[in-house]
């Protein structure tokens, strides 16, 4: 195991009907802003309990910002952090999933980088989201109401921000922006699209993927963990499917995407994140939702990468998937690994997501944009082991172009 160090400080109010508790979470004085995304919030009812509860016990100024979009665009973000400071605001509260979360961090950290005129500079920003806004020293204070289950921004630092002008799409990451309670009730998932429950669940899938399926550190905690919140996932992903009013199985799904990106799984293990990136051109070029992304590109990126993944991959065979060399119709180590592989692309066409470039109704003339994208975005040494340049990625993407068979 790595030396490292774990830091999250996080309160978790879990539970149906906890949306109250903003009365107490939320400082009595505070000038807030809600931050949400296309409607559906007000629609279920969400923003109402969360209005009630901030006029409960204070004299809280409440202001409002809706439309952050599914994949946050970086100029609507600004326009979001022009309201703080227009307003003073000194609290910013997102209701929604990962995208309205990864926002409303954005904003929160960089409100602060003003033109003369009090607007927030695009150029300054833009330099903040490029450099991951590490650099950045202050931050307004967030709180979180969630209510999609996939990304873990709710118990983390970082996010994603889409800037379509520049076809592109990057991660950040700061201290400063973990929220200071996120509130998790997974009633507000039942109204949720199918669709959407899918590709959350897919979504944790690949975020343990990423840190645990690299190579052996005997990090026996991660791992154990790692492995159990995978057949979590392989086990309520088609139970929710099937029954999706069982509030237990709803509540199992929350928390594991919590866990599947709270940092502890990471923490002393190596992680790949290659999935991820060139995931991240896919939604850019082609407007894919992200989690299919991920789908798409996961089987291929562990065929490619199968000889320095090797041992994980055994790992992963044997302990997520109970398969062995022992049993009849595998004949040796490559045979279990592809099995490995072809059971994770069984789970996510269970579960109706796509798991090449053709399920997305894209081929060959995909990889070339993509290619040059990863170039632009300076991902040409991605990998646990920072060995997986554009040559890598494109041969990932020529074994994404079909899917195999089962």
């Amino acid at each position: 195991m790595k030396n490292f160090q774990y830091y999250n400080p996080v309160r978790i109010v879990f539970g149906e009907g906890q949306i109250e508790q903003l009365s107490e979470l939320v400082p009595t004085d505070a000038r807030v802003l809600i931050t949400y995304g296309g409607g559906s919030a007000e629609r279920t009812g969400t923003l109402a309990e969360v209005r009630e509860a901030l006029a409960t016990n204070g004299d809280r100024k409440v202001f409002e910002f809706g439309g952050i979009e599914p994949n946050p665009e970086f100029v609507t973000l600004l326009k979001a952090a022009d309201i703080v400071n227009e307003n003073n605001i000194d609290f910013i509260l997102a209701v929604g999933g990962g995208s309205v979360l990864d926002g409303s961090k954005f904003v929160a950290l960089v409100s602060s980088l003003k033109e003369a005129d009090g607007t927030v500079s695009r150029d300054k920003a833009w330099e903040a989201l490029i450099s991951y806004t590490k650099n950045l020293d202050s931050a307004v204070d967030l709180g979180a109401v969630l209510t999609i289950p996939a990304t873990g921004s709710e118990m983390n630092s970082g996010g994603v921000v889409n800037y379509s002008e520049r076809q592109a799409k990057l991660p950040f990451g700061n201290p400063l922006a973990f929220p200071k309670f996120s509130i998790l009730d997974p009633a507000k998932t039942l109204t949720l699209p199918e669709r959407q429950v899918m590709n959350g669940i897919a979504d944790a899938f690949v975020h343990v993927m990423e840190q645990y399926l690299t190579y052996p550190v005997n990090a026996k905690v991660q791992d154990a963990f790692a492995e159990s919140l995978l057949k979590i996932l392989i086990e309520e992903g088609p139970a929710v499917k099937q029954d999706p009013n069982n509030m237990e199985t709803r509540k199992n799904i929350m928390w594991t995407a919590t866990m599947a990106l709270n940092g502890l799984i990471g923490a002393g293990v190596p992680q790949d994140w290659t999935t991820h990136m060139i995931g991240h051109e896919l939604t850019s070029l082609h407007n894919i939702d992200h989690a299919r992304t991920l789908t798409i590109v996961l089987p291929s990126v562990l065929r490619e990468l199968k000889d320095s993944k090797k041992d994980k991959l055994i790992q992963y065979a044997r302990n997520v998937w109970n398969l062995s060399v022992e049993d009849a119709d595998i004949q040796d180590e490559d045979a279990l690994i592809e099995r490995a592989i072809r059971k994770t692309e069984d789970f996510f066409r269970e579960l109706g997501l796509p798991v090449s470039l053709a399920d997305a109704e894209l081929d060959e003339t995909a990889i070339d944009p993509i290619v040059t994208q990863l170039e632009a975005h300076n991902m040409v040494k991605l990998g646990e082991h920072n060995k997986n340049d554009l040559e890598v990625s494109r041969r990932i993407l020529e074994r994404a172009v079909m899917s195999k068979a089962s």
